[in-house]
């Protein structure tokens, strides 16, 4: 069942993104201004956050005065303070996170179901791991995405978790992490790094259902990628310098 859902979710990430240009242009935006940035449901959006819909919560603050800056599928700090404005007027907790009550106050009902059906889902998702696991997670992620946003190393966890319930990958994280060619930081010895508090915390939030990528299996950074199989897959999102694809 886990990896059922996990796969659908992934399939619709893909298919959502057939909407998004109707959305967008009935607003006023042309479909080429959002070509690179698909409109696809999240559980949550922080900072560091970016795609198709931080541009559709951008759009909508701005449409109702809350945000003055750019539609650009950033979610830096104009739009958290944005939002922080939005909650505060609407009587929601003022954190500068879009989660489902702001995603219901926004209109944004698609967000709102794709929330409910994850944490139906997960809510005992995190107890399927051990101690161990958390750990593992948390220093791949240290190993392979220290650089990157909270973000984006939420999402590299993510994907690891995703190969998990994927019948393509071994079913442990153990064996996704250590299967052969899999991941740079195992072959140079990265991943014997200590990971710090924010790559502990970032697999926790992978663990309890936290996808920015949309149910993606890979992940690559086009800058520094060698094999050109990768290239090939079919990007998802792109959340700092790594590529999500499925």
């Amino acid at each position: 069942m886990k990896k059922a859902l996990r796969i659908g979710l992934a399939a619709l990430a893909v298919a959502t993104v057939g909407t998004a240009t109707a959305i967008f242009t009935q607003s006023g935006y042309t479909s080429d201004e959002y070509a690179s940035t698909p409109y696809v449901q999240t559980a949550v959006l922080k900072r560091g956050a970016s795609g198709g819909e931080v541009m559709e919560l951008q759009r909508r603050l701005k449409m109702w005065g809350y945000y003055n800056g750019a539609v650009d599928g950033i979610y830096g700090s104009g739009t958290v303070e944005a939002v922080k404005l939005f909650q505060k007027k609407n009587g929601l907790t003022v954190d500068g996170i879009a989660g489902k009550a702001t995603f219901a106050a926004l209109g944004m009902n698609d967000s709102v179901k794709v929330l409910e059906n994850e944490s139906k889902s997960n809510n005992s998702a995190s107890s399927n791991y051990t101690s161990s696991d958390l750990y593992l997670l948390a220093k791949t992620i240290y190993a392979e995405a220290r650089g990157e946003s909270y973000t984006g190393q939420v999402a590299v966890g993510a994907v690891i978790l995703n190969r998990v319930a994927s019948s393509s990958f071994p079913n442990t994280i153990s064996g996704v992490v250590y299967q052969k060619g899999a991941f740079t930081a195992v072959s140079d010895g990265q991943i014997n790094l200590s990971p710090d508090q924010t790559a502990m915390n970032a697999a926790q939030d992978a663990m309890n259902g936290w996808d920015p990528t949309y149910g993606c299996i890979y992940y690559y950074n086009p800058a520094v990628a060698t094999s050109s199989w990768i290239f090939g897959r079919q990007t998802v999102t792109t959340i700092g310098k790594h590529v999500f694809a499925i």
